[in-house]
């Protein structure tokens, strides 16, 4: 099954400003996010990429253009609002600051299968549809492009949040835990048997993603050679 890079958007207008976006319109990259896609295409130079997919959000567009206009065999990228930020409801829009002293923070915080967003979705919901989200791309870029396939997905804080934790087998209750900054990214490796997390939340150098044929003997699909090795480089 093919590797996917998860991006998380570069830092955006609503970032600065401490609220919580969701899926207000006309949030955009801020000049340092700007930057950090324009890095990004940088970073990801060397790597094959056989599709890119977006959450309808300007800011994941944004994030994703440098790198789109440098390979335009990638095309536009497809837009998925299954990978859309997570539908705070009421909660959208208002200061973080101000959000941290309702008690329905803690629960989001320490008891995340138990978050309902008044107005919006629960964190249940979020993980269900971006994880299937996901394992619906791997199957179609897999049977497209084959099994040693890497694809982009550019998306936000909490929807990559719940798919680390998928591929992790950790509760999502524990999904905070795990920690994506601003244009970072995330490689998860799937295979037949399992998903392999191979960087959380990067921002540096991401060469040795770049698709590699294994030694003979050294393990075949979905096995982790001795010494952690995952056959990808």
């Amino acid at each position: 099954m093919p590797t996917l890079l998860l991006v998380r958007h570069g830092r955006s207008t609503a970032n600065t400003a401490g609220v919580l976006a969701g899926w207000t319109p006309d949030v955009h990259l801020d000049e340092t996010g700007r930057a950090q896609a324009a890095e990004l295409a940088g970073r990801l130079d060397g790597i094959p990429l056989v599709q890119a997919v977006s959450s309808p959000l300007e800011r994941c567009a944004e994030t994703l253009a440098p790198l789109l206009a440098g390979r335009p065999e990638l095309g536009p990228a497809a837009v998925d609002e299954r990978l859309g930020e997570c539908h705070y409801g009421d909660w959208t829009g208002r200061p973080l600051a101000e959000l941290a002293a309702e008690p329905l923070w803690r629960t989001v915080q320490d008891h995340a299968t138990a978050a309902v967003f008044p107005g919006g979705e629960s964190l249940r919901e979020l993980s269900h549809r971006t994880v299937d989200a996901v394992r619906e791309w791997n199957e179609k870029i897999a049977a497209e492009h084959g099994p040693d396939a890497v694809w982009v997905a550019c998306s936000h804080g909490d929807v990559i949040k719940a798919v680390v934790a998928d591929a992790l087998g950790l509760h999502l209750d524990h999904f905070q835990r795990i920690s994506v900054e601003p244009c970072s990214v995330t490689a998860i490796r799937y295979t037949p048997q399992r998903p392999f997390v191979l960087r959380v939340g990067d921002t540096g150098n991401l060469a040795s993603l770049a698709p590699r044929t294994p030694a003979p003997g050294t393990g075949g699909e979905g096995d982790a050679v001795v010494g952690g090795d995952t056959g990808v480089r």
